[in-house]
């Protein structure tokens, strides 16, 4: 089995997550793993089974997002993270804008991150139990950023949480929500998105050059048994059958 890993992107600890993915890759003797930092690699997801990201405010270009989508419709499975939907403008302001700049990427995606409220504990609730990345689980409280997206195409989800509140670092403010989107799947052609918002992580030099010392470092999900599990589900979601 092939898998080609992207992690890199803006204000979070790539090592770590990077490092952790590997790790849980390394479980599987079958699996070969190739790893870059952007979706220049055409032949790399070309030659993959499973396409996994973490990234923030990484974008392909048109040709990459071409074949990105040529990679799902003939059959790949690709396993988004945490921010792999983020675009990130700062306006004079200070404040951050998510501007519509990639429609063709975030309609593969399905969604578009749009902001997150502080880092606080919330409930994920089980949507569907009948899907192998949520039979047997129950409902569980994890402390991470709380991702809103808007919807960019059909998607069927898996895990959500509810949310109503202010995210005062973002421009689209202010939300009423009664299903936020946690773990969703969209199928595309032969293949399929499954997309996991959990994960942040942040070291103490991560939020350059915005601040030069993050005094305390995040770990967030990554430090929840349930989240380590939905990864271990996701890389079994993502092997031929």
């Amino acid at each position: 089995m092939r898998v080609h890993l992207v992690a890199s992107g803006k204000y979070h600890d790539i090592d770590f997550a990077r490092l952790e993915l590997l790790k849980l890759l390394a479980e599987h003797a079958e699996i070969r793993t190739s790893v870059s930092t952007d979706y220049a690699d055409l032949a790399a997801i070309a030659a993959a089974d499973l396409l996994i990201t973490y990234t923030c405010d990484v974008l392909p270009d048109v040709t990459q997002s071409t074949a990105l989508e040529q990679f799902l419709k003939r059959g790949g499975r690709w396993l988004a993270l945490h921010g792999t939907n983020a675009l990130l403008r700062f306006a004079d302001d200070g404040v951050c804008e998510t501007p519509d700049e990639a429609p063709e990427f975030m309609g593969l995606l399905g969604t578009q991150f749009a902001g997150h409220p502080p880092i606080a504990p919330f409930k994920v609730e089980i949507t569907r139990s009948d899907h192998p990345m949520t039979q047997g689980l129950r409902a569980f409280r994890v402390e991470d950023e709380l991702y809103l997206s808007h919807r960019r195409a059909d998607i069927d989800v898996l895990l959500h949480t509810s949310f109503t509140g202010s995210c005062p670092e973002f421009r689209d403010s202010e939300w009423d929500e009664a299903e936020v989107p946690v773990l969703y799947e969209r199928k595309v052609g032969e293949g399929a998105v499954l997309y996991l918002t959990l994960g942040h992580c942040r070291g103490h030099y991560d939020l350059r050059p915005i601040s030069g010392f993050w005094p305390h470092p995040q770990r967030c999900a990554w430090n929840y048994p349930v989240f380590y599990e939905l990864l271990r589900r996701g890389i079994r979601w993502g092997m031929p059958t």
